[in-house]
């Protein structure tokens, strides 16, 4: 799942949530989490518009289910600590 899903299904920002990554990046081995890759980006950036300059400016995240209970673990919001 890519980091913008998964911060509406938590509750939470994307900015958030990608903190709360980098904050705990031990916890999320290459096969919890990646960065899409460049051409996948492009595609995908030019079907989403988030921000007021045309797009998102950064690689999505995806998180792969290990990944995403791993999340669980180290967002704050009541939505995340239900799951």
């Amino acid at each position: 799942m890519l980091d913008s899903d998964l911060a509406k299904l938590y509750g939470v920002q994307t900015k958030v949530l990608i903190q709360a990554v980098k904050r705990n990046i031990e916890h999320f081995h290459s096969d919890f989490m990646f960065q899409i890759p460049d051409l996948e980006f492009s595609n995908l950036r030019s079907l989403i518009v988030t921000s007021t300059w045309g797009g998102r400016r950064y690689k999505f995240y995806a998180f792969t289910e290990q990944g995403v209970a791993m999340l669980s673990s180290v967002l704050w919001s009541k939505r995340a600590i239900e799951v």
